[in-house]
């Protein structure tokens, strides 16, 4: 376009990179919310972190512009999440949107009962993910194979539970059988499956198990503290954190020289510190210049969230 500045457009281009923190709402997929962001943020280049099944709501982290590289370094290890668990009842997806395939009055499981197996799965434990995962069998997804009915296993993984407390107990009668609700609070690693939790919990009483609400409270240092619900950020489209401030947060810091920052910003690499996960470099202005991983006698950018042409 004549007349324009290349230089003020890429500025420009990082001033409106950063990440939005969304409470996802119930009945729709990540996916959803992306394209809802993309049409909010007029962007192709919107991205997510951590999917939220439908049923779900909570805490969703939302890539908007350059940000959207950060997505896949985010040290997003340790998750939250409060939950609704019924025993007495099992279902094909070990949550509510399955087909029931057992129901067993769970009248005569005790509190105490409970809260022995629930100390089962607190720790370091082997897990099953749910079959309606979105795990790659020979290159397909699990809930796709268990939709057209194939037969598969999933191998167990290692995950870690640190949290899984019961904040309360309700105990009514569905369709007859007896069953009992149970609010829970569970903080846990990457990779584990809420629903999973609430079979294993439901087959170990003997009366089965499924989840009947999930919502994450947290994805690593991002909280519903910094959630916006979807509809507000679609009539008010601002960022939850800039891209400089995301870096800031989620990533250890280092500081280094201005000369050290426009030779990282220009592919160069500095002398490793010792530090093991990837972390953030700051220059004498207090700007993140890179995201950093060293490796033998190389810290190199894995990458560049100031390239030398916008700084």
């Amino acid at each position: 376009m004549t007349g324009t500045d290349p230089g003020a457009a890429e500025h420009a281009h990082l001033d409106a990179a950063g990440l939005v923190v969304i409470d996802k709402p119930a009945g729709i997929t990540s996916h959803d919310v992306v394209s809802r962001c993309r049409k909010a943020f007029n962007t192709r280049r919107v991205g997510h972190a951590g999917t939220l099944d439908p049923m779900a709501t909570g805490v969703l982290i939302v890539g908007i512009e350059r940000a959207t590289k950060l997505l896949g370094l985010l040290s997003l290890t340790t998750k939250s999440y409060t939950a609704t668990i019924r025993l007495g009842v099992a279902t094909t997806s070990d949550d509510a949107e399955g087909e029931v395939t057992k129901r067993v009055s769970a009248d005569a499981v005790r509190d105490d009962e409970i809260a022995a197996v629930i100390g089962t799965l607190t720790g370091d434990i082997e897990q099953v993910p749910s079959t309606v995962s979105a795990i790659k069998v020979d290159g397909k997804r699990a809930h796709a194979l268990a939709r057209d009915g194939e037969q598969f296993e999933l191998a167990a993984r290692r995950v870690t539970v640190s949290r899984f407390d019961v904040e309360q107990i309700r105990r009514t009668t569905v369709e007859g059988v007896g069953v009992i609700d149970l609010d829970v609070a569970v903080d846990c690693s990457s990779g584990t499956y809420i629903r999973a939790l609430a079979r294993d919990l439901g087959s170990a009483l003997g009366v089965g198990g499924h989840l009947t609400a999930l919502r994450r409270t947290a994805v690593g240092p991002f909280t519903l503290e910094h959630a916006r619900p979807l509809v507000e950020l679609e009539s008010d489209p601002r960022l939850s954190l800039h891209i400089d401030e995301a870096a800031r947060i989620a990533f250890p810091h280092r500081a280094i020289s201005a000369d050290e920052a426009e030779g990282i910003s220009q592919g160069r690499w500095l002398d490793p510190v010792g530090i093991k996960e990837v972390y953030v470099v700051i220059d004498p202005d207090d700007r993140p210049i890179a995201l950093i991983r060293e490796k033998g006698r190389r810290a190199s950018s894995v990458m560049v969230v100031r390239p030398a042409t916008l700084r």
